[in-house]
């Protein structure tokens, strides 16, 4: 089969579109045939060598954390889905012809591939930061850096469960934040003033890693009322920093059941194929997205 491998840490150049033999699906796990996969900064943090306190890597190793696709072995224990069934969820290589996976749910109906690829671990951590950070109904929520994946994912949650959220990105992302319930405001120079313009801040995510974990605990008042999924250097500052989780079964069926009930919805901004992955990856470094990309195979 075709997979993307990296042979030693380093920039997107380091990626390579080998042949490799495919994986077998091992007890409580599942093989599909990739129809697409989602692409993550854990993804490229990974490549560069980033210690994230999940998935050690020995090199050569493949690249991808979340895939969908069509169920084409099964594991030993394994009995909700069977040959054939189209799923999307999370395991490891996903960026592949063929991929097994760890964590699964069956695709909600009206969900296309490439869409379902972008839902698994964006949700996983939307879900994990929103209790991480302990934000109740009625409170509000400061995003800072709204607009990608796990904001969208955020966002949308966030006024299921009654919080208020405000939002911060570009500006050409503005109206697509509102679109998600969020009040709005561009980062850049005096975006603290502007935050507080827009009501008082109970508690605070940062997704983007720009530097702003400072202002975020002047904001809550707490650096415990904060948490970070892109600083490393947050637990400086007193803040969490909420690495990688791994596969987690009980997000994806939240997951399925917020989609299917119209709930919760995550654009693909730009798609591309295996041969295109370092594309993909300095892309997602560049920042600016709405929404997700994904590797269609």
């Amino acid at each position: 089969m075709k997979k993307v491998s990296f042979a030693e840490f380093g920039g997107p150049d380091v990626l390579q579109l080998i042949d490799a033999e495919e994986p077998a699906a091992g007890p409580g796990q599942i093989r599909i045939a990739v129809r697409a996969a989602g692409v993550n900064p854990v993804d490229w943090r990974l490549r560069e060598g980033q210690v994230l306190g999940a998935h050690p890597l020995e090199l050569p190793a493949g690249v991808g954390l979340d895939a969908a696709g069509v169920v084409d072995q099964v594991g030993d224990g394994v009995e909700d889905v069977e040959v054939g069934d189209s799923v999307f969820g999370e395991g490891a290589g996903t960026y592949a012809e063929f991929a097994v996976l760890t964590a699964w749910a069956r695709m909600p109906s009206g969900l296309t591939f490439e869409e379902a690829a972008g839902y698994p671990s964006v949700v996983e951590t939307a879900l994990r930061v929103i209790d991480e950070v302990g934000v109740l109904a009625g409170q509000t929520l400061l995003v800072s850096g709204a607009s990608g994946g796990v904001g969208s994912a955020v966002l949308q949650i966030a006024r299921e469960r009654g919080i208020t959220v405000i939002g911060t990105a570009g500006a050409a992302n503005q109206d697509y934040l509102r679109s998600l319930g969020a009040r709005t405001t561009t980062y850049g120079e005096g975006w603290v003033e502007r935050v507080r313009q827009l009501g008082s801040v109970d508690a605070a995510l940062d997704l983007a890693g720009s530097g702003v974990i400072r202002e975020l605990v002047e904001l809550t008042g707490d650096p415990q009322r904060v948490v970070s999924i892109a600083d490393l250097d947050a637990p400086k500052f007193g803040v969490r920093f909420s690495g990688v989780a791994g596969s987690v079964p009980a997000a994806l069926a939240e997951a399925a059941a917020l989609i299917s009930q119209g709930k919760l919805r995550i654009p693909v901004e730009k798609s591309y194929t295996l041969a295109e992955a370092a594309a993909a990856h300095i892309d997602s470094q560049a920042g600016h997205s709405r929404g997700r990309r994904v590797i269609v195979v």
